[in-house]
């Protein structure tokens, strides 16, 4: 094999696809790229439950297929100038040459690489843009505890012309619907794909370019035909050249539609951006424990936080509040996902907190364009002790102020607050 790609195309593919690559590998090989020249070049890697595959541009002079280390020929590729890269092989050596700078790898066992999996059959289409900023506004909400493997992934439900995303930890819930084209019409089926493993195929969505969402609808298993399909075996996302494809998680998700509450007692309206600035600014005295206490008054929200002995902040936010029970106090973290994940949906914002494990937060989307007015947020409950509804509303008065059900909907519960002194 010999081949020459341009150093910034081939180190933006690598980073991309060795995100998939397993940190303890069954066998050694499966630490392994595979990298395949032909019309151009093919780099893919599998480790039985997730498959990476990205498509670059690229001289071909011998095609031919190798296996490499995927960490380190990706660190590698980072580190050099910006010059055209050669890789050829030689005997059981990869070597890489740009500019001055030559590596020689010693190749891993082609043989004993696994065959990557064959595509499911696709399901439907969507753009880049709208499920890229869908996925990161509800992975947040998913949980990390590995013994409970159903709330580790994030629920696809179609139903028709409808895709929806939840996801949650048990402390809260985020859902999000969007439009979508399905390829069998009035298709009606359930994904659980793993939170982390979605987050990574947001990273490859761009505004305006259609993603192909393929998975299989499983058997009926006596459920009455208007039931949602538990789908079986691999999902599959692939958009401009890449595709990434998991095996889905077993089981059935909560029946998460019946968790939101019909109606509140209290309906809080607060500018997005003064109030979650505010709430991070504050949380920022909060421990672990501590809650972040929100009073409601005329015309106004206070916002307050502490640590016993060590410090206390509080804020003030104007606000239009309805309601009997003026006060509520959330997990400070919990609560900055979901103003953040709500303020503007479907476009980018960074992302408060919460997410630590490279998933993409709201406006990590390449392409996108700059943050939009994030508007009205409004909070929703009924008492201190009851879950708390947070969505976004237009301006006062503005169309959609109070639209019946918001494109994304965050439910939290609430934490019980100290007693003031």
């Amino acid at each position: 094999m010999k081949i020459r790609v341009d150093r910034d195309v081939l180190a933006e593919a690598l980073g991309w696809v060795a995100r998939a690559l397993p940190t303890r590998p069954v066998v050694p090989v499966l630490s392994g790229l595979r990298l395949e020249a032909g019309t151009g070049l093919t780099l893919s890697c599998f480790d039985y439950e997730v498959s990476a595959t990205a498509q670059v541009e690229a001289e071909v002079g011998e095609p031919g297929t190798v296996i490499v280390p995927g960490r380190l020929l990706a660190e590698i590729t980072r580190s050099l100038p910006a010059l055209a890269v050669e890789i050829a092989t030689d005997a059981d050596a990869v070597i890489l040459t740009c500019g001055s700078a030559e590596f020689s790898l010693v190749a891993l066992p082609a043989e004993e690489y696994p065959e990557l999996p064959a595509p499911p059959p696709l399901a439907g289409t969507v753009d880049g843009g709208v499920l890229g900023a869908a996925i990161s506004q509800v992975v947040a909400a998913a949980s990390r505890d590995d013994t409970l493997p159903m709330l580790t992934g994030v629920c696809l439900d179609v139903d028709g012309a409808t895709l929806t995303l939840a996801a949650t930890d048990r402390y809260r819930l985020a859902v999000r619907d969007m439009p979508w084209e399905p390829i069998p019409p009035g298709l009606r089926a359930v994904a659980l794909v793993p939170a982390r493993t979605l987050a990574d195929a947001a990273r490859a969505m761009t505004p305006g370019v259609a993603v192909s969402v393929a998975f299989g609808p499983g058997a009926p298993a006596g459920k009455p035909a208007d039931e949602p399909r538990p789908a079986e075996g691999m999902i599959s996302f692939a958009v401009g050249g890449r595709q990434l494809t998991t095996r889905l998680i077993g089981g059935e998700f909560i029946r998460y539609r019946s968790r939101f509450p019909t109606e509140f007692g209290c309906r809080a309206d607060v500018p997005a951006g003064p109030f979650t600035e505010a709430v991070r600014r504050v949380s920022l005295v909060a421990d672990r424990a501590s809650p972040v206490r929100l009073t409601f008054g005329p015309g106004r929200v206070l916002i307050e936080a502490q640590t016993e002995g060590r410090a206390r902040a509080v804020e003030t936010v104007p606000a239009d509040f309805l309601g009997a029970e003026p006060e509520i106090a959330f997990n400070p973290h919990y609560l900055l996902d979901g103003l953040a994940a709500a303020a503007v949906p479907g476009q980018p914002r960074p992302q408060a907190g919460g997410v630590d494990d490279g998933a993409t937060g709201p406006g990590d989307e390449p392409g996108s364009a700059g943050p939009a007015d994030p508007g009205l947020l409004r909070i929703e409950f009924t008492s201190p002790a009851k879950p708390a509804l947070i969505t976004r509303v237009s301006p006062a008065g503005g169309p959609g102020a109070d639209r019946e059900r918001p494109d994304f909907r965050y439910l939290v519960v609430p934490l019980r607050a100290a007693t003031r002194a």
